[in-house]
C-alpha cells in the first residue's frame, strides 16, 4: 500500500515544491492542508486538497477523516512581528493537529522548525545549543517544537535558515530582488553586511525525501542550510550582474536594532544522519530562480 502523506501548509513555497516532488514520484497518495482555498491552476494532479483553519479544532475535526503515515508540518505565518497570529499557526494549530490525528497511525511526524528558535547564539549554531528565542516567530516556533517532543514518539524537527528559489512570495529578499531587477527598477536595501546562510530549494526537497524514506531514525533536531555564510549584498549583487537591470540602493534602509550580523548553521549532524549535503551553488540557483521569475 502507498503512504499517506499529508502536508500541513501545502499550498505554500516549501508545500507547493515538496508536493510537485513527490508527486512525480509517484509512490504516496499525498494530501495538502492550507488554511486558504487556491486557483485550478496552481493545483497539482492527483493530490487531495484539504482546506482548514488549523488553528480552530472544530472544524479540522471536520476536515480529518482519514489515518496518515507520514505528517509534514510545514505550516508558517509570514508576518514574524504578530505575537497572537505566530502562536495561532505555530503552537495552537499543531497542538490542535495533536488532538485531531491518530497518532498511533503516524510513522514520522516531520516538524519544521526555525533557525529564530536560537536566538542570537553565536554561528556556526550546532543542534545541541541552549535556545533562547528572542522575536515572536522564534518564540512560536520553540514553544511548538518543546510541544511536539512531548507527545510524539516518532518526530524529526528541521530548524532551516535560508531556503530560496520557484514559487517564494516576492516579499522575501532574493524573489524581491529578482523582481525589481528585471523591471528594471531601483529598489532600497540594507548596508548588505550582513551574513546569512542561503539554501536552494531543490536540496532542502531532497532532504526531506530522505527523511521520509529512511526506515529508522532517531527522534532529533536538525539544522538545515548550505553550512557556508554569505554576505547579503554579495547575493544581491549577483542578481543584478545575471540580469544586468536594476539598481540596488545600499544602506538606504537601517539594520534592525535585533538583528544578527552573522548567521549559519552547523550541518555536520544532517550530512552524517542522512547521507545528504547541498549540491547547488548559489550562483547556479539564482540562475535557476530568476529564469522562472523571468517566465512567470
Amino acid at each position: 500500500m502507498k503512504k499517506k502523506i499529508l502536508i500541513i501548509g501545502g499550498s505554500g513555497f516549501l508545500g507547493h515544491n515538496l508536493l510537485r516532488k513527490l508527486s512525480r514520484i509517484g509512490k504516496f497518495d499525498l494530501y495538502s492542508l492550507s488554511k486558504f482555498k487556491i486557483d485550478a491552476s496552481k493545483r497539482i494532479r492527483n493530490i487531495t486538497y484539504i482546506f482548514c483553519d488549523i488553528s480552530k479544532i472544530l472544524i479540522l475535526r471536520k476536515k480529518i477523516k482519514k489515518n496518515y503515515d507520514v505528517i509534514i508540518n510545514l505550516s508558517g505565518n509570514i508576518d514574524h512581528k504578530k505575537n497572537n497570529e505566530n502562536l495561532k499557526v505555530h503552537y495552537i494549530g499543531l497542538n490542535n493537529l495533536l488532538k485531531v490525528l491518530n497518532l498511533k497511525k503516524i510513522e514520522l511526524f516531520l516538524q519544521i522548525g526555525s533557525s529564530l528558535e536560537y536566538g542570537k547564539k553565536l554561528s556556526p549554531q550546532k543542534e545541541n545549543t541552549i535556545c533562547y528565542p528572542i522575536s515572536y516567530y522564534g518564540k512560536a516556533k520553540y514553544k511548538a517544537s518543546s510541544l511536539l517532543k512531548k507527545n510524539i514518539s516518532n518526530y524529526v524537527i528541521i530548524r532551516p535558515y535560508q531556503v530560496y528559489g520557484p514559487y517564494q512570495k516576492d516579499n522575501r529578499l532574493i524573489p524581491m530582488v529578482i523582481k525589481s531587477c528585471i523591471e528594471n527598477k531601483a529598489f532600497p536595501c540594507s548596508s548588505g553586511n550582513q551574513e546569512r546562510d542561503f539554501l536552494y530549494v531543490d536540496d532542502f526537497i531532497s532532504l526531506i525525501i530522505k527523511i521520509i524514506y529512511k526506515k529508522k531514525f532517531k527522534n532529533k533536531i536538525f539544522n538545515i542550510g548550505y553550512g557556508k555564510p554569505v554576505k547579503v549584498k554579495k547575493v544581491i549583487n549577483l542578481i543584478f550582474n545575471i540580469i544586468k537591470k536594476g539598481r540596488p540602493l545600499f544602506g538606504s534602509i537601517r539594520m534592525r536594532k535585533d538583528e544578527i550580523n552573522k548567521l549559519y548553521p552547523d550541518i555536520s549532524r544532517v550530512k552524517k544522519e542522512f547521507n545528504w549535503k547541498p549540491k547547488t551553488s548559489l550562483k547556479k540557483g539564482l540562475i535557476k530562480t530568476i529564469n522562472f521569475y523571468a517566465k512567470n
